[in-house]
């Protein structure tokens, strides 16, 4: 037998004192990793990103030379996590923006009108959808049946059914064979009087366990909406209809890249699959104990949980094979998934609790945009509307009241901070607002402390402040009026948003992240323009576009059409909807009607191949403009466009 004799180190992380045992020669973001500690890899740990700086305080660590960290950096003890190896024992420095801040989390779904919208323009969640009933899925059923005597010698299983046709009409309900054997026991030890718990699937029903007396009061479900970069649930009340609490987390995935296409090719690398789906299934059971705990609910009460999320994030927590996601022909494993026992998936709720995951459509329209449409009830709605969610990738329905297309543009992370030089995630200190006054650029932060970074909204805002400051041309380039506040970088020419004070780095706009930004937004409106084209339809007929998801809920719809992410339309048609994947599985939750509903919106949606659609990228390379080539589409803005470009 043989025995690793390899000398292990430990790691300590300041300033949060988390720490890890990792063996001599890993990397500093192995032990991030193994601790629990979050830095920021948005090229997954290939060292190309450079956003994984931390400073060695004390101890060895080997670090190959990069162009990615300054001299000054080196000198005093800068390197990157993944590339660094671990040599002795080590104190870490973790900068301050890899804090992840979840008060920013967007955890509730609701609407509010575009800036410059009157009052009271925008109403309920979406456009109008008669509310489903409330009949969940899976029920808690009172049964006070009488016991077998010599004048009633009904079997037991038969006595069941009786009881749930008198008191559920439930015409037959399947009856696992293990809960069979063990229910003469269970109804006699309780004089056969016992709560059925229900699950209810079209026409037929299943019954997953029997428990002594009356336990109808004490039944709980959650809703999960699991993102690639954030996992939020809400807890329900099935007893009361009422929706408890909400709670938030950041994917603890992250630790592998910020996009999931990133995550595929580690876990793929690395064989790291299962540990993929551990992680997220350990996100949404530490997000469900904080729940229970908060409202004194035994875990054991919670029958049901409803997933919505992504085709990838779907397949991680269901451990079902990604890989071809993202290989030709893009096929995922499976698009309608029937329910699993939660437990098999490694989730704390009662032992036969069910967990379901809404349909997808397909590799890159999941079930996140399936549970968008559920909620906003953008399948029933009249007229034309656009639905648009924006994140790692930019989702995008059409629909025309008996039809409806989509398309997944890739937008890159760009508007979630990652892939930036000084992008970061809306957290205290993010740059989150950016405007024009007299020809100078005023910002603000989240928190109102000192600056460092910029998240989503402060990006697009900077680029549409610095277009109508004319610091920058339509193509993107900066232009003379920026001469005074640029500099030279290692990527080219950097706009100094904020100077340097201090030990506090300069915020800065790289030529690169302009560039970036723009095919990102370009990417967006060619798929509106393909989905548009192939339809017959004109932006200018859309009676609503919702803007959905934790980018769109603090976009100001203003610079989003000076930058040509958004059509040109009157501010009181844009809403913004908030987080309808989650607000869609929480409606599947609580009503069966509602989960048919969102089986029938994944069957209806015609997906439109954009990686393989002949005008895509003449429609991309015409939105590479900002606001795009043909500036007589954005009516509003081509006087400031024109301008700039003088």
């Amino acid at each position: 037998m043989t025995h690793d004799t390899t000398p292990t180190c430990r790691v300590r992380f300041e300033p949060s004192g988390a720490a890890a045992e990792v063996p001599r020669g890993a990397t500093i973001l192995d032990a991030a990793r193994r601790a629990g500690v979050y830095l920021s890899t948005v090229c997954g740990g290939d060292g190309t990103c450079g956003k994984c700086r931390v400073t060695v305080r004390e101890g060895d660590a080997d670090a190959p030379p990069t162009p990615l960290l300054s001299d000054d950096q080196r000198r005093g003890g800068a390197v990157l996590a993944c590339q660094a190896r671990v040599r002795s024992d080590l104190v870490v420095d973790v900068p301050e923006d890899h804090a992840l801040d979840t008060a920013r989390i967007v955890v509730h779904a609701g609407t509010r009108p575009a800036e410059g919208a009157e009052a009271g323009s925008e109403s309920g969640g979406g456009l109008g959808r008669g509310a489903y009933p409330f009949d969940p899925p899976v029920r808690k059923v009172h049964l006070a049946m009488t016991p077998p005597s010599d004048d009633d010698q009904v079997a037991d299983h038969e006595r069941l059914q009786m009881a749930l046709r008198k008191y559920a009409d439930v015409p037959c309900a399947r009856v696992p064979m293990d809960l069979l054997r063990r229910l003469p026991g269970i109804l006699q030890a309780a004089a056969y009087d016992v709560t059925a718990v229900v699950a209810r699937r079209g026409d037929g029903a299943e019954v997953l366990a029997v428990e002594p007396g009356d336990t109808t009061a004490c039944h709980y479900a959650v809703a999960v909406d699991a993102g690639t970069t954030t996992v939020v649930a809400h807890l329900v009340d099935l007893a009361t209809a009422t929706v408890l609490d909400a709670e938030a987390t950041y994917n603890s995935q992250m630790h592998f890249g910020d996009d999931y296409i990133r995550r595929i090719m580690v876990a793929e690398e690395h064989n790291a699959f299962d540990e993929m789906q551990r992680r997220l299934a350990g996100d949404i059971s530490g997000l469900i104990r904080t729940l229970a705990e908060r409202h004194g609910a035994d875990p054991a009460c919670i029958t049901a949980v409803v997933c919505a999320g992504n085709t990838t994030m779907i397949h991680f927590l269901l451990g079902l094979d990604a890989r071809r996601i993202r290989r030709s022909p893009y096929v995922p494993a499976a698009a309608h998934v029937p329910a699993v026992r939660a437990a098999e998936v490694g989730l704390a709720v009662h032992p036969h609790g069910l967990l379901t995951c809404l349909p997808a459509v397909g590799a890159y329209v999941g079930a996140d945009i399936v549970a968008g449409i559920l909620a906003t009830g953008l399948d029933q709605a009249p007229g034309l509307n656009l639905f648009i969610d924006i994140g790692t990738n930019g989702e995008v329905v059409l629909a025309g009241g008996e039809w409806m297309a989509c398309a997944s543009s890739s937008a890159g992370p760009a508007f979630e901070g990652s892939g930036i030089r000084c992008g970061m995630r809306a957290a205290a200190g993010a740059i989150e607002r950016v405007a024009v006054r007299d020809g100078r650029l005023l910002w603000r932060t989240i928190g109102d402390g000192p600056p460092r970074g910029l998240c989503g909204s402060g990006l697009l805002d900077a680029l549409a402040a610095m277009l109508e400051a004319g610091l920058i041309d339509r193509t993107g380039r900066f232009t003379d009026r920026a001469g005074p506040h640029l500099q030279d970088g290692p990527d080219g020419p950097e706009f100094v948003l904020v100077p340097a004070e201090g030990d506090r780095p300069a915020v800065v706009i790289t030529a690169a992240d302009i560039a970036n930004l723009i095919r990102s937004k370009a990417g967006v409106f060619a798929a509106i323009e393909i989905l548009m084209q192939m339809t017959g339809t004109d932006a200018s007929a859309l009676d609503a576009v919702l803007v959905a998801g934790g980018f769109g809920h603090h976009l100001d719809v203003r610079s989003a059409v000076a930058v040509g992410l958004l059509p040109d339309l009157p501010a009181e048609r844009v809403r913004f909807v908030g987080n309808t994947s989650l607000a869609g599985a929480r409606m599947a939750l609580e009503s069966r009607q509602a989960l048919a509903a969102a089986e029938r919106i994944a069957d209806r949606m015609t997906y439109v191949d954009l990686m393989h659609h002949p005008g895509y990228m003449d429609a991309f390379q015409q939105a590479n403009f900002l606001p795009h080539t043909d500036v007589a589409r954005f009516p509003s803005v081509r006087q400031g466009a024109a301008g700039a470009a003088e």
